[in-house]
């Protein structure tokens, strides 16, 4: 009895303290995490802005440069030597004054074929950039046509503008840059608080407002970013930092690369001090709570030990004994219903003793559940795939709320169609979604309803289109591949956790036919298999079913379609074709 009360009272303080130890654990690992996404959100949101302030400072210097060049290609004492295109000396002896009055770190005179009058300083731009510029300012027909770009000019690189000289038509070309450099990236480090480094094809630093040896260690890193791949993590100066890298095309076979980079640990820094100071209200917590649960424990494990006493004096058959204290709470009722067992089972064995029964062997009624077991069972099912195209490119250019809004009103229109034709949603891919129709009840008609469920989802789908353009947004486009197959169906997965869905060729075949939607030569948004076909009920048995090798129609519920055979295709993993149809 002895043993008991520290045995109880140490698991109840234990849990006491646990509780709490809980609690602000899990109040510290709230605060962290919040904190850290708070911080990589706010580097995001610096990273964008850092990226925008460096496209407007580009922007900016290029339209005065543009501007500038306008007015220089105007003056009537420059002009003559662009008509005197051999006199190439005293064009280049003027270059220097248009760059000095346009404050251009490079000015270059072209002829209308593109080749190069002069240049100041001299040197050429590899990389047929000279060529794009023109091409693209040919392209612009406005009154002034420009063309903006990057160039490597004695290794150094330039954001370029060109500008027409007329005479009044265009007789030549004036381009004009400046040097992407140290000053420009401590100028948009000042700015934003990012840190910018440029770098070339070679990896080699072009520019930056790290520090030199920061910089390398940033380029000579195998984790960094590779052009426009998006935010990557990776230890930098001993801190972890937060990359994104953008691609600048210099030209052809020529580029140049933009690393903008911030500090997580600085970003952090705040945030750990708070989590200090959690951790020592942590701390006083669990101290008092040790104090507070210790007195708590004891007070609460002497009526227990009581009770055991007493019932083990009534376990030796002595149920004469009696609490003669009642606590105002549980143990109290506790303490009463164990007098009340006491005199019960005193009453029992006096009647037992008087009537001297025979009791009958006592029958205890089991009650069976069929719980979720392994395993499946085959059937034939239809699987129709549907995969969103161009989901890759739209993810580019939306931010992630709106793309995550897009999404999920494409997959409520698309899941209403398929779940108003009785298909049972498998699973969501990321864009792409999994139905079956046949499993895991089958409604006789499950051919004809996944047919009838593409085709209302291709309704939507251009009901959705069409609210997106009255918003503005670009139309989306949809596959959707079509098979039935005898599949295993059932609980696919673990004891612990399972999932309901099918297996089979019949699956691999379904998503092959989606895939088959992307070829142009098909002209198909919903392609379907010569199984899924012939797996449809007729709708009337004296009807003979419908001509499969011609372009023929038939009623699909209260509309008729049509079917356009693309002839058999060889699908990866089988040795025989699948025959295949579009359905218009």
């Amino acid at each position: 009895m002895l043993a008991l009360r520290p045995t109880f009272a140490a698991k109840l303080l234990f849990l006491l303290v646990g509780l709490v130890a809980a609690a602000q654990l899990a109040t510290g690992l709230i605060v962290s995490r919040a904190s850290l996404s708070e911080a990589r959100t706010q580097i995001t949101e610096d990273l964008r802005r850092a990226t925008l302030s460096f496209t407007n400072i580009v922007n900016d210097r290029n339209t005065l440069l543009a501007d500038s060049g306008t007015t220089a290609a105007r003056d009537y004492a420059f002009k003559p030597l662009f008509v005197a295109s051999d006199d190439t000396a005293t064009l280049a002896s003027a270059l220097p004054s248009i760059a000095l009055s346009t404050r251009a770190d490079l000015v270059i005179a072209l002829a209308l074929d593109g080749h190069t009058l002069a240049s100041a300083p001299a040197g050429d731009l590899p990389g047929g950039v000279l060529r794009q510029l023109i091409a693209t300012a040919e392209l612009d027909e406005s009154p002034t046509p420009r063309a903006t770009g990057y160039g490597y000019h004695r290794g150094e690189l330039h954001s370029l503008v060109l500008v027409p000289v007329r005479a009044p038509e265009i007789v030549a070309w004036l381009v004009l840059g400046f040097r992407i450099d140290h000053r420009l990236t401590q100028r948009l480090h000042e700015q934003t608080g990012i840190d910018l480094t440029f770098a070339d094809q070679d990896d080699r630093v072009i520019a930056s407002s790290l520090a030199p040896d920061t910089a390398r260690a940033l380029l000579a890193s195998p984790a960094r970013p590779r052009r426009d791949s998006g935010l990557v993590s990776l230890p930098l100066a001993g801190e972890d930092a937060l990359v994104i890298a953008y691609n600048l095309p210099a030209g052809e076979g020529h580029h140049a690369t933009l690393y903008l980079q911030y500090s997580l640990d600085e970003k952090l820094r705040p945030a750990h001090r708070t989590q200090l100071l959690i951790l020592g209200v942590s701390l006083g917590s669990l101290a008092i709570a040790l104090y507070l649960g210790r007195r708590f424990a004891r007070r609460l494990s002497q009526p227990i030990v009581e009770l055991v006493g007493h019932t083990r004096r009534i376990a030796r058959g002595d149920y004469a004994v009696r609490n003669t204290y009642y606590r105002r709470d549980e143990f109290g009722r506790l303490s009463e219903a164990v007098d009340q067992m006491s005199r019960g089972l005193d009453e029992r064995d006096r009647v037992r003793d008087l009537l001297d029964k025979n009791v009958s062997p006592e029958i205890a009624a089991r009650l069976l559940r069929d719980g979720a077991t392994l395993g499946g069972e085959e059937r034939q099912v239809t699987i129709l795939f549907a995969d969103l195209r161009g989901f890759t490119t739209l993810s580019e250019h939306l931010p992630a709320p709106e793309l995550l809004a897009l999404l999920n009103r494409y997959l409520d229109r698309m899941s209403a169609a398929l779940e108003a034709h009785g298909g049972v949603i498998d699973k969501y891919i990321g864009d792409a979604i999994m139905a079956l129709f046949g499993a895991p009840v089958s409604q006789g008609d499950d051919a004809d309803r996944a047919l009838a469920a593409a085709l209302a989802m291709e309704k939507a789908l251009a009901t959705l289109n069409a609210e997106l353009a009255a918003e503005g947004t670009a139309p989306l486009a949809i596959g959707i591949g079509i098979n039935t197959a005898r599949v295993v169906a059932g609980n696919i997965g673990s004891a612990r956790r399972l999932n309901y869905s099918v297996i089979g060729d019949g699956v691999n075949i379904a998503a092959r036919v989606e895939a088959l939607t992307r070829n142009p030569e098909y002209r198909a948004t919903i392609i379907t298999t010569a199984a899924t076909l012939a797996a449809r009920r007729p709708p009337d048995l004296a009807t003979p079913a419908p001509n499969y090798d011609s372009r023929s129609p038939f009623s699909l519920g209260p509309h008729p379609i049509l079917l356009r055979p693309l002839g058999p295709v060889p699908v990866k993993g089988r040795t025989e074709p699948v025959e295949i149809f579009a359905v218009e």
